[in-house]
């Protein structure tokens, strides 16, 4: 249809040279509208969630063999995750055979983070994901070492994150576990100590001096990344979002922290 209505209105403005020219436009109109219309978005996210699913358990067993080998902790801490993820069944076992290929030796970390930068590299979301899934496997223990904290620099230099920024999520996530678990309110900021208090700030990813405005901005940002409908629309799979809805629940527990102590 747009090659004729092209034609029509090339001849209309210029004669038959233009009303060629705007036949060609119109070809090239109808052929991507052909393409748009015939492209399956649903299996386009299912691909998206599914290299992020192996990405993520993969690079996991990679991490958990930084220092050469994988001990009963660091297995125990990935079966911890698994079941943090609530990954049942087929999908557990899934996960479990990927985390075993990424702590195999021939493993190679460069190709996987590549294929996943193919879905992921117009979708800085779905690399702080990959970031955020890390680094709760990385904490699984309270501490990052220093092998684990250099193939994650790796990573992150592969999804285009700096050094710095990789430095404060790292912060970020660190102060955020301090809140796991852990309701919002009232009586629980008055109790909270110095330290506590200045946990909850590095968790928002803000500093004491900041306004109010600002702090709430920051906190309403970090809500709106974990917002479950967001992440599956970007390709997160729905067993991932278990851990997203934890990490939202931190960051709010956190800014509750915040908001009441500035208060009195």
């Amino acid at each position: 249809m747009a090659k004729f209505i092209g034609a029509f209105l090339g001849f209309l403005m210029g004669g038959p040279l233009f009303a060629l020219l705007g036949f060609g436009v119109g070809v090239m109109f109808d052929r991507g509208l052909k393409q748009a219309m015939g492209f399956n978005y649903g299996a386009e996210r299912e691909r998206i969630q599914g290299v992020l699913f192996e990405t993520v358990f993969r690079v996991m067993g990679h991490v958990a063999k930084a220092d050469g080998r994988v001990c009963e902790s660091e297995v125990a801490q990935a079966e911890a995750i698994i079941a943090q993820f609530g990954l049942t069944g087929a999908r557990r076992q899934e996960a479990i055979t990927l985390f075993k290929e990424g702590s195999a030796d021939e493993f190679e970390l460069e190709p996987q983070i590549s294929d996943f930068m193919l879905v992921a590299r117009t979708q800085p979301l779905l690399r702080q994901m990959l970031l955020e899934a890390l680094l709760t496997m990385a904490l699984a223990d309270g501490e990052v070492d220093s092998a684990e904290k250099t193939i994650l620099l790796r990573v992150a230099g592969y999804l285009g994150v700096s050094a710095r920024d990789f430095q404060r999520l790292l912060d970020m996530a660190m102060a955020q576990r301090q809140f796991h678990g852990r309701g919002a309110g009232g009586q629980q900021s008055a109790r909270s100590s110095a330290s506590e208090l200045q946990a909850a700030y590095k968790a928002i990813g803000v500093t004491e001096v900041m306004t109010d405005a600002e702090i709430k901005r920051a906190y309403r940002k970090l809500m709106s990344q974990h917002h479950p409908d967001k992440l599956i629309a970007k390709g997160v799979p729905e067993d991932m979002m278990k851990i997203a809805t934890e990490k939202a629940q931190e960051i709010q527990a956190a800014y509750e922290l915040i908001k009441d102590s500035r208060k009195h």
